[in-house]
């Protein structure tokens, strides 16, 4: 089936087709990395994840890069303020973003280019629009001139005017137009710097996405993706200086946008002082249940993070997680479950992963009810290929169940499990139930059933 996509440049839901039938580039714009990102920041590389393995499902290949921004002044300001050098900061918190991204079950990129690794694809990349007129030196910086490209503002859909009025615009004395912006910009001695036709210097931020993308997927790619704050002004820049550098090539054939996180209506940011450092929800709480909680609402759309919304997460995969216990005898005949026809069309229709999910939640409840071999058999394989094409329901369903069964003893709990059924069986109740209230003290919950005792970490 076609996959259908909303693209933010046309403002219209189109079928996709990449620029080669049998490949797709995608970019999707990574982290800055001076700090941990907070669960907002996540829901893109989630989303999209989704996209990717969808992508995969139906060409024979997928370009995916996502980059790491490692020079910036926020990265410049933490490592000062923490006395150490700057790779050390982006070491470490590129490193601790891609450990929080494989918590979140999304899969590695083929490629995370980093921006310190491609100053000479920077470099040229101004050369070229310097040449061509769509830039000029002034001062140690290089700007874009956004005069000398007619289509600026196509992306945001906004006129200059509310362009300006709209950004953190510079006023400088070295400026052509208030809108310009930074390409090249100088470096004193205690910041990071590399030689150029224009002195030592670091890149302005929207140039290293233009240079990373054309270096490994070439002029043109298929898919862009980011956060919706992302349209303007980055990616508007980004269209324009890497469609000026190409002689006019088109730089992203569709412009996917995921809507924001919002916490009580309020955009998330440090400023407002509502930010849930994503690093730190990964220790609390199982990370499939934030990974569903960002699938719950249409990728276009505001999504509101709640703890309620949070912990109905949870329930729902003890739900879906007990139903495939309940079906551990049933052995599947594929390694690799085929995707229900109602979840594949669910995400070829843009994404519609509400749509995906409550065909998940129908699916679990016929598994559930189902009765015989084939019959069972055939539930369980549609669950799992469901769960699979939305990075859920991937691992087996007692490790779901005892996550954070590190803090206590197996063996122990067996045998207290063991002692109490013995108990049971001599009607010996008082100690049953005195066993039982030990394990709830070591935080283990106990499920009697047809076949025997199964215990759980309690949450």
């Amino acid at each position: 089936m076609p996959i259908r996509l909303h693209n933010t440049l046309t403002r219209r839901v189109e079928p996709f087709q990449p620029l080669h039938p049998d490949q797709v580039t995608m970019y999707l714009c990574g982290p800055t990395v001076y700090n941990y990102v907070h669960i907002g920041n996540a829901r893109g590389p989630v989303v999209f994840d989704v996209l990717v393995r969808l992508l995969r499902r139906h060409y024979p290949k997928v370009v995916f890069a996502r980059n790491i921004t490692d020079v910036d002044d926020k990265i410049n300001a933490a490592a000062r303020n923490a006395g150490v050098p700057i790779a050390e900061i982006t070491d470490r918190y590129a490193a601790a973003y891609r450990e929080d991204m494989a918590r979140l079950g999304v899969t590695a990129p083929d490629i995370e280019p980093h921006a310190t690794a491609h100053m000479p694809q920077i470099i040229a990349m101004i050369e070229r629009l310097i040449a061509d007129g769509h830039a000029y030196a002034a001062e140690g910086h290089v700007l874009f001139d956004v005069s000398s490209y007619a289509e600026y503002g196509a992306l945001s859909g906004r006129s200059t005017e509310e362009m300006i009025a709209g950004a953190r615009v510079e006023v400088a004395p070295y400026k052509r137009n208030p809108a310009d912006f930074v390409l090249w910009k100088p470096s004193s001695d205690d910041l990071p710097g590399w030689d150029s036709p224009w002195g030592r210097g670091r890149p302005g931020w929207h140039i290293e996405c233009s240079a990373m993308s054309a270096a490994h997927l070439g002029e043109t790619i298929d898919i862009h993706a980011g956060g919706v704050d992302l349209t303007f002004p980055h990616h508007e820049n980004e269209i324009a200086q890497s469609t000026c550098a190409h002689g006019g090539a088109v730089f992203a054939r569709w412009w996917l946008h995921n809507g924001m996180l919002t916490f009580g209506g309020r955009k998330m940011s440090k400023s407002l002082g509502n930010v849930l450092e994503l690093h730190t929800l990964l220790d609390q709480h199982p990370p499939e249940a934030l990974r569903l909680l960002l699938l719950k609402g249409h990728y276009r759309q505001p999504l509101d993070w709640t703890d309620e919304a949070l912990e109905q997460s949870v329930r729902t995969l003890d739900g879906w997680y007990g139903v495939l216990r309940d079906l551990a005898d049933v052995q599947t005949d594929e390694v690799v479950q085929p995707i229900p026809e109602a979840i594949e069309q669910a995400l070829c229709d843009d994404l519609n992963t509400p749509i995906a999910l409550a065909e998940l939640s129908a699916l679990a409840d016929r598994a559930r009810k189902a009765e015989g071999d084939e019959a069972r058999k055939a539930a369980k394989s549609a669950l799992l290929g469901a769960g699979a094409a939305l990075g859920l329901l991937l691992q087996p369903a007692e490790e779901w169940f005892r996550q954070g069964a590190d803090t206590v003893d197996a063996e122990q709990v067996e045998a207290l499990i063991a002692a109490r059924n013995e108990a049971r069986a001599g009607k010996d109740w008082a100690r049953a139930d005195a066993i039982r209230d030990q394990l709830a003290a070591m935080g283990v919950s106990i499920e009697d059933g047809a076949d025997g005792t199964r215990w759980s970490m309690a949450r």
